[in-house]
């Protein structure tokens, strides 16, 4: 077994993660760069942790740079330093993160947040391990190896001209892919007793155990948060059982309290082994769904109503609900550059909504 994958619960015996720790397994040893891409809970931090410590730069440093968290004034200077008096402020000669990594790993996560002048200095250092500080005449060399993650599609982005094509490049020589935890449910029971195992000993709790019941439940879950969602839920959990066993009711109860029951359970094919549905939890299901499509059309009378008023000429009679709902969902995708988050956030719907009307209207 890798390390640094089965103590943080990224180990699974479902295919999709063997596959991943199989391609951690090849290009650990290496210096390549690595980009991980996958949904935000899904442990691109945990992978990029894995690739460092199953690396032959293990006794060096990882540092780890949220790309997202910097203001973009400061970010060379938080990246690759500064020289006393480059600015005001600038009492003295300062390291960056490129620095501190020398020897070790960098790990520039949401890299897709980076701002553009910033990322051809990042091609540069890894072309030729050199930079130049902030306020600097000499180059700095340095011996580091980077490792970056997005939940963004940097291949979109670059299409758009808000990434780097040649950066984009140059980190996807080799990408590791994590699925999210909804396609990888196979893994959700051994993940649960996983946390648990390591919550109970880390606090010296009894050890709680799933009802047979619960676990169906969790695995039938939709997992927006992924596994950093299950942990946190699992985790309190425990705390909510008291030392008894974990049931269907006090899970329904904690997801309800959370407002992430309208996943719950998430469609699929049907199953021999598929948790029974109770009324109450259709009834909860179909509330939610009533109101999010009642929402979404309001916005988009809305929209028709803003357009009509700037003088565009609509016809009404041969638009379907169903072809001005696709129409505005489209334009919302495109004001928000295709983040489909944002998207959703701004129709007030969830996202798992909003990837169900894109499948739909073919967007």
């Amino acid at each position: 077994m890798l390390e640094g994958l089965e103590s943080v619960g990224m180990a699974g015996s479902g295919p999709a993660m063997q596959q991943v720790a199989a391609l951690i397994r090849q290009v650990a040893p290496t210096d390549l760069s690595v980009l991980i891409m996958g949904e935000s809970g899904t442990g691109k931090e945990l992978v990029a942790r894995a690739i460092h410590e199953n690396s032959r730069r293990a006794a060096g440093p990882l540092i780890t740079v949220n790309c997202g968290a910097i203001p973009e004034g400061i970010f060379e200077s938080e990246i690759f330093g500064h020289e006393r008096g480059s600015f005001t402020g600038a009492e003295r000669q300062r390291k960056g993160m490129f620095e501190l990594a020398d020897g070790g790993t960098i790990f520039l996560d949401e890299i897709g947040e980076m701002p553009l002048f910033t990322q051809v200095k990042i091609l540069r250092v890894l072309e030729t391990g050199e930079f130049m500080r902030v306020g600097g005449q000499a180059s700095v060399k340095v011996n580091v190896r980077v490792v970056a993650a997005t939940n963004r599609d940097l291949a979109q982005e670059s299409a758009r001209g808000r990434f780097r094509q040649d950066l984009f490049f140059r980190l996807k020589a080799v990408a590791v892919q994590l699925p999210p935890l909804r396609e990888r449910r196979e893994d959700i029971p051994e993940l649960a007793r996983h946390f648990v195992a390591r919550f109970c000993e880390a606090n010296r709790l009894r050890r709680a155990e799933f009802e047979p019941e619960a676990l169906d439940l969790l695995s039938a879950h939709y997992w927006q948060g992924n596994v950093r969602e299950l942990k946190n839920l699992v985790e309190s959990l425990v705390i909510l059982a008291g030392g008894g066993p974990v049931s269907a009711g006090l899970l329904r109860e904690r997801l309800l309290e959370e407002g992430t029951s309208r996943h719950l359970p998430a469609l699929r094919p049907p199953e021999e082994d598929r948790p029974q549905l109770s009324l109450e939890m259709l009834q909860q299901m179909f509330f939610f769904l009533q109101r999010e499509l009642a929402e979404i059309k309001g916005l988009v009378r809305e929209q028709i109503e803003a357009q009509r008023q700037v003088g565009e000429q609509i016809n009404l009679a041969a638009l379907s609900v169903d072809e001005l709902e696709r129409d505005h969902i489209r334009e919302v995708l495109a004001d928000h550059g295709g983040n489909r988050a944002r998207a959703a956030r701004s129709l007030g719907i969830s996202e798992r909504t909003l990837y169900r009307k894109i499948r739909r209207h073919q967007l």
